[in-house]
């Protein structure tokens, strides 16, 4: 005995699919757009929390972080350019091209600043804002990313 299937619809799945095969990186650039948003913002809110107090010279102490480095890295954090890389886009959230900032009448690199204050040093505490940002952030970044792409793509399916 033998069971006959047919199956129907096949050129409307095929032509969908055409369809999002053409618009996939646009698709996948929205989608990561959304997320870095979250993910830059998670950082800005880590950068907030960090206690600071008026700039002072340490004296054999560790000093707490300055106003003046926290509003630093509070401003100083972005989302660089996208990149494509074959069938996808990547982009970095965080300090890597920060540029400078002026600090206590020296030109110092906003970097230099964050990954002091995230790691500590000889005479600054450490405040590990970033990281602490980058694992409650993630989570929130992928459900952005997956709900744009989602929309987007049942965009597409109406």
């Amino acid at each position: 005995m033998a069971m006959v299937m047919k199956s129907e619809g096949l050129d409307e799945l095929g032509a969908l699919l055409n369809t999002l095969g053409e618009k996939a990186h646009g698709i996948a650039s929205k989608g990561l757009y959304e997320g870095a948003g979250k993910m830059a913002d998670e950082i800005k809110k880590g950068a907030a929390g960090i206690s600071s107090q008026k700039f002072h010279y340490a004296v054999f102490i560790q000093r707490e972080v300055s106003d003046e480095e926290k509003a630093i890295v509070q401003d100083g954090c972005g989302i660089s350019r996208f990149r494509k890389d074959g069938n996808g886009a990547n982009t970095s959230v965080g300090y890597g091209n920060a540029g400078y900032a002026m600090l206590n009448g020296k030109r110092k690199p906003i970097p230099l600043i964050a990954n002091a204050i995230n790691s500590g040093t000889s005479f600054l505490k450490k405040q590990p804002f970033f990281r602490k940002a980058v694992t409650t952030g993630t989570p929130k970044a992928e459900t952005a990313i997956i709900e744009k792409i989602e929309a987007e793509i049942d965009a597409i399916n109406k």
